[in-house]
Order: C-alpha cells, then sequence, then structure tokens
C-alpha cells in the first residue's frame, strides 16, 4: 500500500449520489405562488383557516394549557418555539386536516405561522409557505404511505413539512433546503401506540419533530450536510418506514400534480375512518323524532377496513368513561350514540360531564361495528387515504394489501383489482371512507343513513363549498367573526396586516 492509499480523506464526506430529495428540494426552494392554480391558493387558504380553528380548541382544553404552560404561548420571542406550541395544540385532538397523503396542517401551517408572523411576511408569502410544505410534507409521506404508519402516527410528514415550512418562509438557498430536508429525515421518530394511544405523550410527538426539523435547518445553515440519497438507499428512510417502497411518489407531477387540492376538512373529532359515520348518525337525529336509549334494539354500523382497522387500534384501551381520548376518538359507538342522541360531535363530548352522561354509554353498547367488503373496495379504489398509493405500487402492492386485509377479506388483491395508472393530476381527487348506520328500534321500525365521502372529504361536493365549511369550523370554534371576513383577502394582506390578524384568529 503507498503512502496515497493511507491518505486520510480531508473535506466534508462524500454525500452519495443525487436522490428524489435534492429534486424535490430544487424545486421547493423555487417554487413562485404565481405558478399554482387560483383553485390550489383557495384550498391552502380554507386549510390554514381550518388549523387556526384547530389551534385554538387546543388551546382551550386542560391538556393545551398545561402545553403551554411547558413550551410557552403562541406567537413568542422564540420563534422555533412557537412552531412547537401551535404544532402541538393544532394536532391532538384529531381535528387537523388529511391529504394524500397525510395529517399535513400541524406542521405545514403551524410552522408557516410562527414564521410569517415572526418575520413579518405577507399572505402572499404564508400561503406560498403553506402550499410549498404540504408539496413536500405530503411527497415524502406518500412515498412511505404502504408502510406500518398512517394518520398521526406517521411523524415523519412533521420533519419534512417542518423544514419547508420553514425555509419557504426565510427563502432559503437550494444548498439549505437540500441538507436540512436530509439530516431531518436522518432521524425520523418511531410512533410507539401505547404512549400515543393512552397518555398525554401524544401532545410531544408533533412537537418533537418539529424540534429536530428546526435543529436541522440550523444546522444546514451552519454549513453542516446530508445524505442526497436518504429516501430511496438501501439503509435510508424507505427501507425502515416503507412496506412497499415509492421513491418515485416523492418527485411525481412535481409542478402540476397538487397534493394540496386532495386536503379533506375535519369538522368534527374523530379518527378519519369514522367521519361519515358520524355525519350519517347525525343526520338521522334530525328524523327519527322521539326516542330513548331503551327503545333502541341494535345499532348496526357498516364501514370499510380503513374503520375496523382504527377500531382495532383503539379497543384493548376501551374502559367506558375511564377511555383515553387517544383511543376514544378512533372508536366507533361513542361518537356514533353521541351523534345521533344530539346531532353533533364536538370536543367537549370527549370530557366530562358530557363524557359521564349514562344514556350515551347505554346507546353506545347497542352500537355494532361491521365489515363491508364493498365499502373497502370503494375505499381502496378511490384516491386518499391509500388508493392512489396502490395505483403507483401496482403488482408490487399485493402482499401489503394482503396483510392490511387479514382475515377480513379471503382476498384483497382480488377485491381491489387492477386500479390502472397513477393519476395525471388531483383535479378531480376523491377521499371515499364510506359507512352506513341502522337503527333498529324494539318496536320494529329501521332508520338507515349511507354516505360515501363525508362531508368534509375531497370530492366534488368539497371544492364546491370548502370556505363555507372551513368559515364554519373557526367560528363554531369561538373565532372571531371579523377573522373569517378578511379571510377571503389572505393572499393581498400586507405583513403589517397580516401579524395583528393572525394574533386576534387566536385570542379569545
Amino acid at each position: 500500500m503507498t503512502t496515497e492509499d493511507r491518505r486520510i480523506p480531508t473535506g466534508p464526506p462524500d454525500p452519495g449520489p443525487r436522490g428524489v430529495l435534492e429534486e424535490l428540494a430544487d424545486w421547493a426552494s423555487t417554487m413562485r405562488l404565481e405558478t399554482v392554480p387560483q383553485r390550489v391558493v383557495e384550498f391552502a387558504a380554507s386549510q390554514i383557516l381550518s388549523q387556526l380553528a384547530a389551534i385554538r380548541i387546543g388551546l382551550r382544553q386542560k391538556e393545551g394549557r398545561r402545553l403551554v404552560g411547558a413550551l410557552g404561548a403562541p406567537f413568542q420571542r422564540d420563534t422555533a418555539q412557537s412552531a412547537r406550541i401551535l404544532a402541538g395544540v393544532g394536532a391532538w385532538l384529531n381535528l387537523d386536516d388529511t391529504a394524500y397523503a397525510g395529517h399535513l396542517a400541524p406542521s405545514t401551517v403551524a410552522v408557516p405561522l410562527a414564521f410569517a408572523h415572526a418575520l413579518r411576511l405577507s399572505g402572499h408569502d404564508l400561503l406560498r409557505s403553506v402550499i410549498v410544505a404540504n408539496e413536500c410534507a405530503s411527497r415524502i409521506t406518500a412515498s412511505a404511505t404502504l408502510g406500518p404508519f398512517r394518520g398521526q402516527t406517521a411523524l415523519h410528514t412533521h420533519l419534512v413539512g417542518a423544514v419547508a415550512g420553514r425555509l419557504a418562509g426565510e427563502n432559503a438557498p437550494r444548498e439549505q433546503w437540500r441538507n436540512a430536508l436530509s439530516l431531518a429525515l436522518s432521524a425520523p421518530p418511531w410512533t410507539l401506540m401505547r404512549g400515543f394511544v393512552t397518555s398525554d405523550a401524544r401532545l410531544l410527538h408533533v412537537p418533537a419533530a418539529v424540534r429536530m426539523a428546526m435543529d436541522a435547518c440550523d444546522a444546514a445553515a451552519a454549513g453542516l450536510t446530508g445524505a442526497g440519497d436518504i429516501i430511496e438507499h438501501p439503509d435510508g428512510f424507505l427501507a425502515k418506514f416503507a412496506t412497499v417502497p415509492l421513491p418515485e411518489a416523492v418527485t411525481a407531477g412535481l409542478g402540476h400534480r397538487w397534493h394540496t387540492e386532495t386536503l379533506s376538512f375535519k369538522l368534527h373529532p374523530g379518527g378519519p375512518g369514522i367521519d361519515a359515520a358520524i355525519d350519517c348518525a347525525a343526520e338521522l337525529h334530525s328524523t327519527m323524532g322521539d326516542w330513548t336509549p331503551d327503545d333502541v334494539r341494535e345499532i348496526v354500523v357498516e364501514g370499510s377496513l380503513y374503520t375496523v382497522f382504527a377500531a382495532r387500534k383503539a379497543q384493548p384501551y376501551l374502559d367506558g368513561p375511564r377511555t383515553p381520548i387517544g383511543a376514544m376518538v378512533l372508536t366507533t359507538p361513542y361518537p356514533v350514540a353521541t351523534a345521533l342522541l344530539t346531532g353533533r360531535l364536538a370536543i367537549e363530548d370527549f370530557y366530562p360531564p358530557a363524557l359521564d352522561r349514562s344514556e350515551r354509554w347505554t346507546l353506545a353498547s347497542k352500537v355494532r361495528l361491521v365489515h363491508n367488503e364493498s365499502m373497502t373496495k370503494a375505499l381502496m379504489t378511490g384516491d386518499a387515504p391509500v388508493g392512489e398509493a396502490i395505483r403507483q405500487a401496482g403488482r408490487r402492492s399485493a402482499q401489503w394489501l394482503r396483510d392490511f386485509g387479514g382475515s377480513d377479506v379471503a382476498d384483497m388483491p382480488a377485491l381491489v383489482g387492477e386500479l390502472g395508472p397513477p393519476l395525471e393530476d388531483f383535479t378531480q381527487a376523491v377521499k371515499p371512507t364510506p359507512a352506513r348506520v341502522e337503527v333498529h328500534m324494539h318496536d320494529g321500525r329501521r332508520f338507515s343513513r349511507e354516505l360515501s365521502i363525508p362531508h368534509g372529504g375531497i370530492g366534488p361536493d368539497l371544492r364546491g363549498r370548502h370556505r363555507a365549511l372551513v368559515t364554519n369550523k373557526f367560528l363554531a370554534a369561538g373565532g372571531p367573526q371579523d377573522v373569517a371576513e378578511r379571510w377571503s383577502s389572505l393572499e393581498r394582506l400586507r405583513p403589517e396586516d397580516l401579524a395583528p390578524l393572525l394574533e386576534k384568529a387566536l385570542t379569545d
């Protein structure tokens, strides 16, 4: 061996070959709001108002107040800490929006809000930051959708959303984007269901991911580098976080396939698998006339495997009124019984005194959840939450489908069938999470409602009225009327107008 062979390398380590994350970072660092279709910009504006409602509600609960005691108030001097508290209180009550793919807003809205306020950005800048963060976070999430984590347990969503939401507001250069994203994804959180479902630890899960993202941004700004191929490398992210890796989802259709317009909005608390059932129960409330829980023999809720899957996650932790809220929002009986009795479901229904009302639990004990294979097929052949991932995976998805279907479906790949190629764009995206609620009375009467797409779910109805729906959500959360009225002009708001409007949006 020569002296040259033994020479110790100097300079930064070789980051490896260029990966999909670098292509995403190149696009994100140069994206201008003027290139985004107006329909997508309007979706993002609704998303911000919807998440402000979720943050307001989170701040009102005792757990939210305790988190403020730990991390400080929103819009404090420490901007990164502002981002963490806004992210935490907006995430944990299942009132955050969903997209294909991921629960985005706890990071993709909260972090841009914090930095827009601190940096005195305009409404135009805030919208750009949110859209860039949505596109980056949802694409990384989509690449691992066929894996162990979905929904709120997929905390890698918020590593990416927080990095992108901050760097877009700071107009960071390309290299900082590339390095911050790859540094953040080098240590993604792994959610443990025990803590997530049963304890207050779920309030810290998203803030922890945001903290890692903020550190990665600072480190990249100081010159630290990450591996450009961290997504697809055999020792990288997808190798651990995806059963069927889809690295192609990270860059598919950049600039014309807008994940932001796949957003569904949460109009009441509860896991996304039970939204349609709650809507059905609320509608039945107004048609059944006078009745009591003793008049009901049985309530049959038919749903897809998505609903059944969420219920099974919650089942070990159910204990009547003592059930932890993390399990309560995933299960079906109590939310459906409450909506049937009251015509609505609000976060107050998960706390005493509402939670202790015996008639709710009497009715909940009569709820029976039934898997409906045709509803599972409708779910899987839609676009969100997993249909587009199955299209991208093609035949590679067969084993994942069998594992997900388990004993409930004899042959899940056969049930789903061939879905065709991935979508060219998301202009007609749908999220069918069907449910049918049928109430059987002792006197022989039956009352039934069925819904394919819940009222806040992406589809033709939501595309036509998302602004009205989220405005009602914001006002119902106690949001000021004048904030809601000014929201239609968000894109035109000057920096001196935006910061006080954001403060007012979260002030009682």
